[in-house]
């Protein structure tokens, strides 16, 4: 029994040598794959390497120094300080709502006195007679810090003023829906050959809106819709006015005949209830038994809490004429 024990022991030992004799070899060779590995690794890397000759990069240095020397650094300087113009130039003052309102009570109390027989010339006259005389009592407010002067405009309510009746008037007038019509002047080119007899009732575009047709500035009129304005357009109130006297002669007793013409002069488009979005020259032919005003002049308080979008004075212009 103890000689087998003492075989049994020898052979434990054996087979311990063998496995780690073993285990030394499969170490040792996968340190050689390794080793491999990296060499032929360095050695790709190494044949990769471009070696310029010095001619080679005396041409690349050259390369760059005539490109840098070709950049337009004074356009480039002049670009950068045109965008930080143009962006100084766009920061808008917002005025607040009450003073839009005040502004735009003034502007129509200023237009109701004029004359009855006042063009288009007198009506931008008066505005800006208005601008320039609210933009002079803002500076002397703004002048007079002391308080010395009986003036009703408060400090800040001047300064916000002077911004805008100065440089913003163009926005101003377009967030409080103040339109007023261009002056059209037709020049007569007389470029017809000699002996030739001119045309007489020549129709030109931008035609004043004539006498029959009424013409009610900032003003929406209701009615049943003869022909729908998004789909037509015409390019004068003129020409809108004239589309509504057509349909009138040309419908058969069936038909209802144009006795309302609506039309939205300005370009940033019209306001309206409805869920569409009126756009520039939009023309509306419309007829109702007895026509009623729907706006006229500015939109009612109430009515802007409830269409915040609206402006302050109606956009429209229309007429109504005999069907």
């Amino acid at each position: 029994m103890a000689l087998g024990r003492v075989r049994w022991g020898c052979s434990y030992r054996k087979t311990t040598l063998v496995v780690c004799s073993i285990n030394i070899v499969i170490a040792l060779y996968v340190l050689r794959s390794l080793y491999s590995s990296l060499y032929i690794y360095s050695g790709n890397v190494s044949r990769n390497i471009v070696n310029y000759t010095p001619d080679q990069i005396r041409k690349m240095e050259e390369s760059i120094r005539i490109r840098r020397a070709s950049e337009p650094l004074e356009l480039v300087k002049l670009v950068k300080e045109l965008k930080e113009g143009l962006s100084r130039g766009e920061v808008v003052v917002e005025l607040p709502r009450p003073l839009k309102q005040k502004i735009s009570d003034e502007i129509l109390t200023r237009l109701k006195n004029l004359n009855v027989s006042a063009n288009v010339t007198d009506q931008r006259e008066a505005v800006e007679s208005w601008r320039r005389e609210k933009l002079e009592a803002a500076k002397r407010r703004l002048a007079n810090k002391g308080g010395t002067l009986n003036s009703t405009i408060p400090h800040e309510e001047a300064m916000m003023l002077v911004r805008a009746l100065e440089s913003d008037w163009a926005v101003l007038s377009e967030e409080i829906g103040l339109w007023i019509p261009a002056e059209v002047i037709n020049k007569e080119h007389d470029d017809k050959p000699e002996g030739e007899e001119e045309l007489e009732d020549q129709i030109l575009p931008g035609r004043p809106v004539p006498p029959e047709c009424h013409a009610e500035l900032h003003t929406d009129y209701g009615g049943a819709a003869v022909r729908w304005g998004l789909t037509h357009h015409k390019e004068s109130a003129a020409d809108c006015c004239q589309a509504c006297l057509d349909q009138a002669k040309r419908a058969n007793p069936r038909e209802k005949k144009c006795n309302i013409w609506v039309y939205c002069p300005s370009e940033a488009g019209c306001h309206s209830p409805d869920i569409y979005k009126h756009k520039h020259q939009e023309c509306w032919l419309k007829y109702a038994e007895k026509p009623k005003i729907s706006f006229r002049d500015k939109y009612s308080d109430s009515y802007r809490n409830s269409h915040p979008t609206a402006p302050f004075v109606v956009p429209w212009v229309s007429g109504v004429v005999s069907a």
